[in-house]
């Protein structure tokens, strides 16, 4: 098997795994909330983490990864970046309607692209600015539904979108500037976000619910179905960083909102929750988003495969055959001589 196919094998495994434990934590932690009324969702978010941690440093232990110490600021910075995005976007869909709070989440796509293109100097197609489009008019059709705007809402929502958005760009920029891969990222940036979370965590939930995380009566069923949490989550965040790491920041969030129809889907279907001829029209046209999405990215990828390959190839070529004049890196026949050897131009007579 090829390096490329073992490549694309990788983020097609990434990918489903992402969706399956991302949809399963959802259905968990609905129960928790709407079922069990345990309402905390930053503070139970920090539990992810810490779970995450230790999970990774049982897998150390065992040598299932190799640590990889750099850069400490880094680290820390990005860290607690993503632990304060995570309570942006809690406090977000706490002092705005869902359908705000959906739009929010709608404008992290745009918003890292712009990002990417001032920063980065990064090109999108017209192709993949379309399937983008597509995509975002079909969760918006089957997600947003009242949009009620305040003025602390939409503050709060700008900086998680930003907060958001640098962060998830600083996964993929991390793993391929230090060359570290997701696991050992996720290992060294967990603790940052475990104790940023759980600093901020008891006082968000505070505010949001009017309750006290420390005085919730924890039930055998409750405990049961955090625990279940917490174990579904060391998938949810590895996965995260492994799809950001082998893709991008765009393509994670492309894969989020496939993840939101998905579970749209599944309460229609196992719940039965309230459902729509909209919905149903916003998630298939989302759906077609997500593929010409694909099968644009693909496209692209393999473009630049090629093109990558070509000078390589041609290289060969002239090194082959003595019947080729390189010129400007390109093998060319001589015209109508046949020389002896190989004739090569010296870069004074190429820019002639």
């Amino acid at each position: 098997m090829s390096e490329s196919q073992r490549f694309h094998l990788g983020t097609i495994g990434a990918l489903s795994l992402s969706v399956v434990s991302s949809v399963s934590i959802v259905i968990c932690n609905k129960a928790l909330i709407s079922t069990l009324n345990f309402s905390f969702a930053t503070t139970l978010t920090s539990w992810h983490l810490l779970v995450t941690f230790c999970s990774l440093h049982v897998a150390l232990c065992l040598n299932l990864f190799e640590h990889k110490p750099f850069d400490a600021r880094a680290v820390m910075g990005f860290g607690i970046l993503n632990g304060i995005s995570i309570g942006l976007l809690n406090l977000s869909l706490g002092f705005n309607s869902v359908g705000f709070y959906q739009m929010t989440k709608l404008a992290i796509i745009p918003c890292t692209v712009l990002l990417e293109i001032i920063f980065f100097r990064k090109i999108f197609s017209r192709s993949i600015q379309f399937s983008l489009a597509i995509l975002l008019l079909g969760v918006g059709i089957a997600t947003v539904t009242d949009l009620q705007l305040n003025a602390l809402g939409s503050f709060l929502s700008f900086l998680a979108v930003i907060t958001t958005c640098v962060a998830q760009i600083m996964t993929n920029t991390i793993q391929k500037k230090f060359k570290v891969s997701s696991t050992q990222l996720l290992y060294q940036s967990c603790p940052y976000q475990a104790i940023t979370l759980f600093v901020i965590g008891p006082f968000l939930d505070g505010l949001l619910t009017n309750k006290n995380v420390f005085a919730f009566k924890y039930t055998p069923q409750v405990l049961f179905f955090i625990v279940l949490s917490c174990m579904i989550s060391v998938s949810v965040n590895f996965s995260t960083f492994l799809v950001i790491g082998k893709t991008s920041a765009v393509t994670y969030q492309v894969l989020g909102h496939l993840k939101t129809c998905l579970v749209l889907a599944f309460g229609y279907v196992l719940l039965h929750d309230p459902f729509s001829w909209r919905n149903i029209l916003g998630i298939l046209i989302a759906v077609v988003g997500m593929v010409v999405y694909s099968y644009c990215c693909t496209l692209e990828s393999q473009q630049k495969a090629a093109e990558a390959s070509a000078p390589l190839t041609q290289a060969k070529e002239s090194e082959a055959d003595p019947l080729l004049t390189v010129e400007n890196g390109t093998g060319i026949l001589a015209d109508g001589v046949v020389p002896k050897a190989p004739v090569w131009k010296s870069n004074k007579d190429l820019h002639a």
